[in-house]
């Protein structure tokens, strides 16, 4: 048995290990399962290339507790190592450059963790341990199995062992304060979190199976017992697409989201080599209104281990509504592998993924533009903030962007345009698109679009402002209203006008008459020679100062507008038979325009409360 000191010149090392990821202590586990897998591949690839001999066999990676002794072993039948392997990866290469990394971040205990970039994976194990062991024997012809052992100071013992198969073996000798990794639930959670997707089987205990022996009336079922295995080594995103049916990516689906009940409405599997690897499934889920985006994330992955979920920087924001994975070699990771670094490819990789994105969308539309319609509603905010945070998906959604109409016509913009250029240009020679944001509240409105012969879309998301916006900005001479912001005549402004019936000195009577009994900070009263048919009060909301105030309320927009009190145009129909009367009414002057008022108000739901009770009273009494 030999004895030694690890190569460094400080006796801090090890509190700091302890320290630096105490808030993340959990993490151990993935690190020397990672460990494990690693000795593992390198193993078959030696084989593959003929440098190992013998067989290689189905290597496992085995997980078991004792808790008698109170240690957790973590097995492998991978590479193993040498006396000679052991001094150079555990001893002098983990802690090369260690009194720097001391020097340097002393004083940085809060940080989330610098595991792995100095080589420091093992030690780990010695957060949750106070006596750590490595029993290893080299897949080398002829090795001597070594036993090294460490308390957690900077010495250590190393001897030999009788260890007959090749692999290693890692024994934590539990600390009191981490107990808690002695139990199996714990175990189960975290081999679940990081290594369900690992590509070598994990075992985990055993459980009991059903087999079943015969057909028909001499079939008989015996219990047996089976490795617990406890992750599925080929995941969907391994595979290539040519391989999977629809089903599989459904399962996997299922798989990842074992408490979603809806299936998703389509995929994109990411699969590229150059200039960084990258694979990935992606799902689109049903979206609502009230959209929890942190519910059921987009998991990350480095060579199937487990990282994040929190996957800001490398998917743009308006993909974080869709759920999946995302696996890549290449993500700089901080020490810790939990957080993304700041890096170049990086903004490559997200720029990738907004890409591939778009052109599945586009070939999913192409394909199939009635089933892409079906499912419209329930995508198309993710669409539509894709189309406002990122220039290069904007461009791109011009070919797959649908806009309903509220007869449930479905228009990409160019097919709209076209549709109605001639119909809905103005004399100012700009294409007004009419759009509804509620059907059943701006239905009147609707109505008197539909009998000029205009297309009015449905535009009900909450960032229709900021998009229409967009839209507006991007296609000169478009311009969008929405039908309760001006008398349809004024919305679309041809050269014909009405005549008024009344005379001037008419129409500023009346006007004097309404302004007097219409409240000012909430009307602005605008006298109109309208059809004698029209309605004679229309209450519109202007489009600026309305589509200002909602884009303040949604994020953007002029600061403090969402605040505002709502404010109204009253048309007044000077051609209504009702302004004759009101003229030469001797009494009830007031009470008439009271009641065109309410009725106006009636027929946009503006109409409640006190307002409401006065204004049926007033009916019952105008009928007598």
């Amino acid at each position: 048995m030999s004895k030694g000191t690890i190569n460094i010149s400080t006796e801090n090392i090890f509190p700091i290990i302890k320290r630096f990821l105490y808030s993340d202590h959990e993490i151990f586990l993935r690190e020397l399962i990672s460990n494990a897998t690693d000795a593992t591949l390198k193993l078959k690839h030696l084989f593959s290339i003929g440098e190992a001999k013998g067989e290689y066999g189905a290597p496992i990676i085995e997980v078991k507790i004792d808790k008698k002794k109170k240690t957790l072993h973590i097995i492998d039948q991978g590479i193993g190592m040498t006396e000679e392997e052991i001094k150079k990866y555990i001893n002098e290469i983990a802690f090369s450059g260690a009194e720097e990394f001391v020097e340097k971040y002393k004083d940085k205990i809060e940080d989330s963790g610098i595991i792995g970039h100095f080589g420091l994976g093992f030690y780990s194990s010695f957060m949750v341990s106070d006596n750590v062991e490595i029993i290893t024997k080299s897949f080398k012809k002829g090795s001597q199995a070594v036993h090294w052992q460490c308390d957690g100071s900077p010495n250590y013992t190393i001897k030999k062992s009788d260890k007959k198969d090749r692999g290693t073996e890692i024994i934590l000798h539990i600390d009191k304060d981490s107990e808690e990794f002695l139990e199996e639930q714990r175990i189960t959670e975290l081999l679940t979190k990081y290594n369900r997707f690992m590509p070598i089987p994990i075992k985990f205990g055993t459980r009991e199976e059903t087999k079943t022996e015969g057909e028909g009336e001499d079939a008989k079922e015996e219990k047996i017992v089976v490795d617990n295995i406890i992750n599925n080594p080929n995941p969907a995103w391994t595979k290539k697409p040519a391989k999977l049916k629809d089903e599989d990516y459904q399962s996997f689906y299922r798989e990842l989201y074992p408490m979603q009940f809806e299936e998703p409405l389509f995929h994109i599997h990411l699969n590229v080599d150059y200039p960084f690897h990258l694979t990935g499934i992606l799902y689109f889920p049903k979206i609502t209104r009230n959209i929890d985006i942190q519910k059921d994330r987009i998991q990350l992955y480095q060579n199937q281990v487990f990282v994040t979920d929190n996957v800001e920087g490398i998917v743009p924001d308006f993909l974080q509504m869709l759920r999946g994975v995302i696996d890549s070699p290449d993500i700089p990771l901080n020490v810790s592998r939990s957080y993304l670094q700041s890096d170049a490819a990086v903004k490559k990789i997200s720029g990738y993924i907004t890409k591939k994105v778009a052109d599945k969308l586009i070939s999913i539309f192409k394909k199939d533009r009635k089933d892409f319609e079906k499912k419209w509603e329930d995508i198309k905010i993710i669409i539509e903030y894709g189309m406002l945070s990122e220039e290069k998906f904007f461009k791109k959604a011009q070919n797959f962007a649908l806009y309903p109409t509220v007869d449930d016509t479905f228009y990409t913009m160019d097919e709209l345009k076209d549709k109605i250029k001639d119909l809905q240009t103005d004399k100012e020679g700009n294409l007004i698109v009419l759009y509804a944001s509620d059907k059943e509240k701006q239905h009147s409105y609707i109505e008197t679009a539909k009998t000029k012969g205009y297309e009015v879309l449905l535009l009900d998301s909450p960032i229709v402002s900021h998009l229409i916006q967009k839209l507006e900005s991007e296609n000169e001479k478009l311009k969008f209203a929405r039908v309760d912001a001006d008398f349809i005549d004024n919305l679309i402004k041809k050269e014909d006008t009405k005549i008024s019936k009344l005379s001037d000195d008419e129409k500023s009577k009346l006007e004097t008459i309404i302004k007097d009994v219409v409240p000012s900070e909430t009307y602005t009263v605008q006298m109109e020679a309208l059809d004698s048919s029209e309605n004679p009060f229309i209450i519109t909301q202007p489009e600026f100062m309305r589509r200002y105030k909602e884009m303040s309320q949604t994020g953007g927009g002029m600061m403090g507008m969402g605040n505002l009190p709502d404010a109204y145009n009253l048309i007044v129909n000077t051609n209504n038979p009702l302004m004759d009367k009101i003229l030469k009414a001797k009494k009830n002057k007031e009470k008439y325009v009271n009641q065109a008022l309410d009725l106006a108000k009636l027929s946009q739901n503006l109409l409640t409360g006190k307002e409401m009770t006065d204004f049926i009273k007033r009916s019952y009494d105008l009928m007598k």
